[in-house]
This record gives C-alpha cells, structure tokens and sequence, in this order.
C-alpha cells in the first residue's frame, strides 16, 4: 500500500516523464517479484494507469500482462486485474475526461491505438487460445473482463480474430456456455460477444447454430418479456439476424426446428395505444425484419415457400394481419408490418388466398387490400407508406391469377356495384390512374400493370372496361384514355415530377401490349396513337424527356413485334417503313436504348420492393426492368429484319405451331399409352406374385406327399415283416375286429370328401369366370400402334415364360397322378389280399363243433364286414371319377395367363385329394393291424396259443406233441 500511495503521488506531482518510469517499475515489479502479492499489486496499479496512460501501458506491460495469465492462473485476483488492464489499452472506449487541447488528437489517435494493440495481441495465437481457456473459470472477476476483452479484440480485427477462434478446438462451444451464465451481466454481455463473433462469417454461424443457439436465445427472449423487454431482447434479435441472413442451412434447420413457431407470441401487442415505448417499437421493428429474413425473396424459392407455409400454419401471418388492421399502431411499426406481409404472401397460393379474405375492423367492414389502396392513392399519407402498399398489391399479384382476375373483374361493367355504397379496388385503381397527383398516377399505373403481368387472359378482360368521362359523352375504353392522357402531356397541371406520369403510363401501356396481340390491334385502332409516337420520338428534348422517348420507343416496337396484321394500314412492314422515313432505324434503336442507360433503372433492377428516398426517384418498377431486358434484343431485330425474313419467321411461327400441336397430340397419347403400360405392369406383377405363391405351395404339397408316400411303405413293409405267411385265420381275425363306430367315422369322412369336392367344384366355377374376366380385358386393344406393338411384345415374353412354367406345372401333376395310381393299385391290392385271407383257418386240437361254431360266428363277421367295404368301395370309385371329371375340366381350359392359376389350383385339388386317400389308407391299415392284434389277445384270452406267421409251420407238430403230452398227465391221476 505504500509502494502505490507513492504512485499516487508520482503522478500528481511529476511531469509525463515521471508517469513512464512509474510504468516501468511496476512492469518491472510484476516481471521479477516472487511473492504474488506484490505482483497482485503492481498489477492493480498498471490497471489504474491503463485508461489515462493508454499507449504508456499498452508498450510496456502488455507482454508482462500476457506472461501473467500464463503462469498465475491459481490467482482469480490478478487474473482479473491483468484482463481489466488489457482491455482498457485495446477497447476505445473513452470514459476518462481529457482537456479540450488534448480531445481532438485523442479521438483520432484512439481507434488507431486499439487495432495495433489488438494486432499485437493475436499475433501470437496462442493468446487468444489462453483467452478461451480463461472463459471456461465460472469466477466472475475472470469471465466477465474475459468476454468485455475478447468482444474488444472481435471489433477491433474481427475476421482475424474469428478464424483463431474457427480453428481453436472447442472455441465456439466455450463461448456458446455464456448464454446459459446465472449471471445476467456476463449473459447479455455473452450475446454482444456472439453479434461480434457471427458477423459476416458463415461457418461461425452454422456452428453457433448447431450448439442450439436458437433455442437459448429464444429462451431469453421469451423470459425478457418478448416485445415489452428491454434491450437484451434486442441484442438477441440482432444475433438472430446474424445467424439467419444469406445463411440458407441455419434458415433451413430453424425452420426444421419448429423456431417459426414461436415467433408468434412475439406480435401478441393488442389494440392498447398506451403501450408502446420507445424500445418496444425497437424490438418489434427488429422481430419484423427477422421474419422478412426467412422469406425474403433473395432466398431459394423452396426454403421461402416451406418458410411462408409454416407462417400460415402457425397462425403467424394471421397475427400480422391483426396488427395491420388494428389502431394506435406506430407509424414505422405499420409500415414495417406491410412490408413483412408482402413478402410473407408473396408467390405463396395459400397466403394470397387468405390475405384477400381478411376484412378491415369498420362497419360495413371493408377488404383489407381496398383499405390499403385507399391509403396507396390518397396524397395525404406518408410515402414510405404509400410504397410499403404498393409492395403489398405487388406480392398479392405476383403468380397470382386468381387474384389477378379478382382485380380486373371489379372494373368490368357487370360487376361494378350500381348503387355505389362501396368502392372497389378497380375504381381505387382508376381514380389513382386519373387523379391531379403524379404519384398516385404513377403507383395506379405500376398496380394495374402488375394486375396483368404473365396473364393474357386479363389483358383482353381489360379491353372490356368502358369509363364515362363526361355527362352527355359516349364511354371510351380504358387503353384509350390512357392514351389520351399520355398524348395531353404537360397540359394537366399536376403536384409532383413532370415526367412520372407519363412514365406511369407507358409502362402500363408496354406491359398491357405485350405479348397480347389483340390489345395491339386495339391501340393501333386508333390512328391518333401512331403519330402521337413517332412525333415523341422523332423531337430532339432534353435529358428529362428521353426516357419519355425511350419508352415511347418501345411501346411502338412492341406494337410491331406483337403485330399480327390485322389492320392494313399498320402492318409490320408498313410501321417500319414509318419509323426508317420519320425517325431512323439507327435513331430509334439509340432512344430505345436510353432506358437501361438510365441511373434509376439499374437501381430498380436490383430488389422487388420499390424503396426510394424520395418520390421524384420513383421511375422504374422492378417487373418492368425484366420486361425492358427480354424484349430490347427482339424488337431490335424485329426493325432490321426485311420483309421476307418476317414472311419466312411467320411460316417458321406456324410451322412450331402445327410442329407443337403434333408433340403434345402425341404427349397426351404417350402419357395414356404410360398409364395403360403401368397398369399392365402392375396386373403382371400381381400374376407374378400369385405364381410364386402357388409355386411355394406346389412345392409344399409335394413335400408332403412324399412324406406320407414314405410313411406308407414303411407301414406296408412292417405289415409284410409282420404276417408275411400268416394264414387266412388271422386275416379273417383282422378284418373281423371293425366295429360299428369305425364305420360310421368311415362314412363321416365320405361325407367330409363329398362336401369338400362340391367346394373344389365351387372354387373351379369361380376361377372359370376369372379366366373370363381376364380374356376380355386382354381382348381390348391399345390407343396407339407403337405403344401397343410394344406392350404386345412384353406380354408375348411373359406369356411365353408363363408357358413354360405351365408345362412345368403339368409335368409335376403327371408325375403325382402316375403316384397316385400307383397308390391306388396298392391299395387295391391289400383289399385283395383282405379278401382272400378272409376264410378262417383251423385251429389244431380244438373239436369240430366248437371249431365250426366259431367259423360259422367268424363268417358272418366277415360278411358283414365284406358288404361294408364294398360299399366304401363303390363311394371312392365315385369319389375318383368326380376327381377325373375335374382333372378333364382343367386340362380343357386355355393357355392363357388365367389358365395357370387354374392349372395349379387343379394341381391343389389333386394333392388334397391323394393327401386324403393316403390318410385313409394310413388310418385303414393302422385299424387292420389293431384289429389283428386285438383279435389275437382274444384268441389268447380263450386259451387258444397264437404263434407268429414264420414259426407256423415249423412249430404246428411240435405244438400237437406238447399238447398230447399234456392232456396224458392231465387224464394220470384220475
């Protein structure tokens, strides 16, 4: 403390001399000190030094300063001393009074100052590295002179700066963690930080973007009240714009995150007349233009269209709209509301669509676009205004033909409204055309030529309109006293520019005239025109009226280019020879040329909306700029050509004409040959899929028979292992074993066939009408021969490919029925073989009488037993021929794209038919050898022995042995 109370009183008392050595010491001090305390201080004092001493401090500490945020990073103190110190040598900020000798040389020298520290300090970039890494300290007295520096260094040298921090790794990141700061103080300071970071760089603004930079802000935004906040709101909206403007990929992801959205509430201001203060109006003009960034129309139509929907469907065009119509809004405020609307609806169908329906708040309530001409034409209201209407009818117009018949139809006869309670936009738009105010005049004009631009439908609805001059009078048509005007000139005293009248109307005479040959022959009609024109062209005036003479010019060789010579007397040839006698080719073609040469044309050219600093630059509209530019070459050449070479560029004309009603005669058939082929193609593919279908199942069902096929002969070898010569006893016990229930589930199964066959049956009818079906839309012939040829051939591949997988379908059903046959003769062989194993065989040493009873009871069994199987016999022989008549109906039918469908279906009904045959064979041997074995326990129960089929014949007299043995020491005892 005593080292800086001599300090103090150094520079009290001591001259400039003094203050420099003051400086050094303490340079020296914070460079060679030990003890941080000392360096603490003496740093605390250069602070105190740095905003009077500026250049002393900046020369010799700043490389002492640097070394401190280096090494004493533990010390919060000195780091904030140090960054308070660095910020004053490179901020301009004058807050210390100086002398009025002194004031002049330090406002000069003090910008200087700062960008040459600021160069110093970066030159290393390694210290504004060091600079981010001291943003991450959440202490205050660190983070807060941290951002106050690094905000000075990016207004300083901010391209320089901004691509250190590009490439510092996590560079953008740290500094996106100040808008999240408790700290109100470091977080507004964090946005001004950010203003500065994003301007004029766009890969900083797509990272600051993708680090949910919307999101943050519009938190704060939301938080500060929305419009009624103060002047962080602004400061945020400000960075908004940095991050929107000309960067279609950040335009593009806030529109993708639903931020359109949440504009809305931002214009939620009400009708109040008292709450709208000076930073209101300032934030509200600022939200104004961030909307007009999203659809201005520099961007990419489709990134303004999608923008312009999400307008409407969020409700925020519709709150604009409220603000627009309501009372005791500011002036500018509404002006710039205008303007936001405009382009919010312009091009966009939708929007044009709800604008015309919005209803001014008046009883009877008016249209919102009669209440905006009533202010366009009436001279009274402020041009800004006056040209923020303009801009809104312009966008309501453009590529708006709906709209644009709105607005012609109500000057037509059979719409005007007769009673005259109410007034139309027509007649706002007529009264504009032919009032005293040459700005009226003018902005009429350029509304009614927009009404009619790209539309020729309307040009010749125009010709339709008839005004009534005077009482007592005839009507005259709209083009004519248009023209009327135009020729009277200087005659009518008018307020304003002398020439912005006439130029008003020869532009709407141009756009009306182009492109529009009927209104050409209209305005040639009246023999008056012509000479009113080559007389304007052909005088020598002054640098005012050549643009007169310039569109004069124009409107004359519009009136030959687009001349169809309807009218003797003014035919192509016949106007060019006026214009070469009276004017002069070379003549006509140099005043042609003094309306791109003009200085107010190429600003018109640049932006749609007419923006002008006072009424007397209000000469060209944007629209007609292009117009001027498209048709100068032609009609250039249109004077110079002969008249051969029109004869010959008239039957050119008609020979594209005939060449192009040819080419969409065959378009049209070509895209109906394009839908048939495209539903053929879908019909094959659809044929395809069922094929593959049917194709699987085939193949399944194949499986499956050869599984039961194996099933079966391993029954039949286990049967043949079983009783290969077991006598006609056993067989007989087999077959007597049936029992009544077994023949009743038999007959169940019968039933259960025969219902099955008459839906086979059902099914074949149904697939025969599809065949039906198929060949008559098959029958039908195409529209066009080569189109046809070409389906014709892809169908015969196809069909010639599903041929083939025909004849593969049939092989595989012959190969099943010769199976199937084969089964069947198997089995025909078993019931033989049933048959004759049907007499029972004697059993050895049982007595005759009970031996014959028992044969007698056996043979009535079988019988019965016989009668029944003959019967299921004679139900599966018929079951077979019903199964032959199908096969017979589905080998008659065509070989078509159909028949395949219907061959497989076949093919399914004779698998399921051998299917179920094999099961019943499978069930009916599985029955016989229960009964065999039944039959033989019973034989076994009645104490009769059963031996097996091989050890009959060689066991039959051992057996007899054993059982007289038996019986002899059975009868011993007695």
């Amino acid at each position: 403390m005593n080292f800086l109370r001599g300090v103090m009183g150094g520079q009290s008392a001591g001259p400039q001399h003094t203050e420099a050595e003051t400086i050094q010491k303490l340079c020296d001090r914070v460079a060679s000190s030990t003890l941080l305390d000392d360096r603490r201080n003496a740093v605390r004092a250069l602070k105190s030094l740095s905003k009077k001493y500026r250049l002393e401090v900046g020369i010799q500490a700043m490389e002492h300063l640097i070394h401190v945020l280096q090494t004493d990073r533990s010390d919060s103190e000195i780091i904030g001393y140090a960054l308070d110190t660095l910020y004053n040598i490179i901020s301009n900020d004058e807050e210390e009074e100086v002398d009025d000798v002194e004031e002049e040389n330090s406002t000069r020298q003090s910008e200087d100052l700062g960008s040459q520290f600021t160069e110093i300090f970066i030159k290393q970039p390694e210290n504004v590295t060091l600079l981010l890494s001291l943003l991450e300290e959440f202490d205050f007295h660190v983070r807060w002179p941290g951002v106050k520096l690094l905000t000075s260094l990016l207004k300083q040298l901010g391209p320089q700066v901004q691509q250190i921090i590009l490439v510092s790794p996590m560079g953008v990141s740290r500094l996106m963690d100040l808008l999240a700061d408790s700290r109100e103080v470091i977080r507004n300071d964090g946005v001004l930080l950010l203003q500065a970071l994003t301007r004029s760089n766009g890969a900083i603004q797509k990272i600051v973007a993708f680090e949910n930079a919307f999101e943050r802000l519009l938190d704060i935004i939301t938080e500060e009240g929305n419009s009624d906040g103060g002047i962080v709101v602004e400061d945020c909206l400000i960075l908004l714009q940095n991050l929107l403007k000309n960067n279609n990929s950040n335009q593009n992801f806030f529109k993708e995150g639903s931020y359109i959205q949440r504009m809305k509430p931002w214009f939620d201001v009400g009708d109040e007349n008292s709450g709208w203060s000076a930073q209101k109006v300032t934030n509200l003009h600022v939200m104004l233009q961030l909307v007009r960034v999203l659809v201005s129309p520099t961007n990419p139509p489709g990134a303004t269209s999608s923008c312009q929907k999400a307008m409407f469907q969020c409700g925020l065009l519709q709150q604009l709209c409220t603000i627009l119509m309501a009372t005791g809004v500011p002036a500018d405020i509404l002006t710039e509301t205008i303007n936001t609307v405009s382009e919010v609806i312009r091009g966009y169908q939708v929007n044009q669509d709800y604008f015309a329906s919005v209803n001014a708040p008046s009883n009877p309530p008016r249209p919102a676009i009669v209440v905006l001409l009533m202010s366009m034409v009436n001279e009274r209201q402020p041009f800004v205004l006056r040209c923020a209407v303009l801009y809104c009818f312009q966008c309501f117009l453009y590529k708006n033909q709906k709209g644009q018949g709105e607005i012609v139809s109500t000057l037509l006869p059979s719409t005007i409204d007769a009673t005259g309670n109410s007034v139309s936009a027509g007649q706002l738009l007529c009264g504009g055309l032919f009032s005293t105010d040459s700005l009226s005049n003018w902005c009429a004009a350029v509304a009614l030529a927009h009404a009619l631009q790209e539309n020729a439908t309307q040009k010749e609805q125009l010709l339709r309109v008839q005004l009534a001059t005077s009482i007592g009078n005839p009507p005259v048509s709209l083009l004519q006293q248009c023209t009327n005007i135009l020729s009277q000139g200087d005659k009518i005293d008018r307020r304003g520019s002398k020439i912005q009248t006439r130029v008003g109307l020869l532009m709407l005479l141009c756009t009306w005239l182009s492109n529009c040959p009927i209104a050409v022959t209209h305005f040639l009609h009246n023999s008056a025109n012509v000479p009113f024109l080559t007389g304007q062209i052909a005088e020598n005036l002054g640098e005012e009226e050549q643009l007169v003479q310039g569109l004069c010019a124009l409107l004359l060789g519009i009136s030959i280019y687009f001349n169809d010579n309807s009218l003797e007397s003014y035919m192509k040839e016949k106007l060019k020879q006026l214009i070469e006698k009276r004017i002069g080719k070379e003549n006509f073609i140099e005043k042609l040329g003094f309306i791109s040469k003009h200085e107010l044309y190429s600003r018109a050219s640049q932006k749609p909306q007419p923006n002008f600093p006072s009424p007397e630059y209000m000469i060209f509209d944007h629209e007609f700029t292009k117009l001027v530019k498209e048709l100068e070459g032609v009609i250039t050449k249109a004077i110079y050509k002969s008249s051969e070479e029109d004869k010959k560029e008239e039957e050119v004309k008609k020979t594209l004409e005939q060449h192009d009603s040819i080419v969409t005669h065959y378009k049209n058939m070509i895209r109906e040959q394009d839908l048939q082929l495209e539903e053929l193609k879908q019909q094959i593919s659809t044929l395809k899929c069922q094929n593959e279908q049917l194709q699987t199942a085939v193949t399944q069902q194949v499986s499956q028979i050869q599984q039961h096929k194996d099933q079966y002969n391993l029954l039949k070898v286990q049967l043949g292992k079983d009783n290969p010569h077991q006598g006609s006893y056993s067989d007989a016990t087999q077959m007597n074993g049936i029992q009544p229930e077994e023949v009743g589930r038999l007959r169940e199964e019968i039933e259960e066939l025969k219902s099955n066959q008459e839906l086979l049956q059902s099914q074949l009818a149904e697939k025969d009408s599809l065949i039906e079906n198929l060949k008559s839309s098959q029958a039908s012939p195409g529209t066009n021969e080569q189109s046809s040829a070409t389906a014709s051939a892809q169908d015969s591949e196809q069909i010639a490919e599903l041929k083939q997988e025909l004849a593969t379908l049939k092989s595989q059903l012959n190969s099943q029925s010769v199976e199937i046959t084969k089964l069947q003769t198997e089995k025909q062989e078993l019931l033989q073989k049933t048959e004759t194993f049907a007499k029972p065989a004697p059993v050895p040493g049982e007595s005759e009488a009970v031996a014959a009873a028992k044969t007698t009871d056996v043979e009535g069994r079988l019988s019965a037993l016989l009668q029944e199987t003959k019967e299921l016999k004679n139900e599966i022989k018929a079951l077979s021929e019903e199964r032959a008549a199908i096969k017979e109906q589905l080998d008659a039918s065509n070989s078509t794209i159909a028949i395949l469908q219907n061959e497989k279906n076949k093919l399914e009904v004779d698998v399921t038919d051998s299917k179920k045959e094999q099961d019943d064979l499978l069930v009916l041997l599985a029955d016989q050898d229960q009964k065999i074995f039944s039959l033989k326990n019973k034989l076994k129960e009645l104490g009769h022995p059963v031996e097996e089929e091989d050890e009959l014949e060689s066991g039959d007299q051992d057996d007899e042995e054993d059982e007289d043995e038996d019986n002899g020491k059975d009868q011993g005892p007695i």
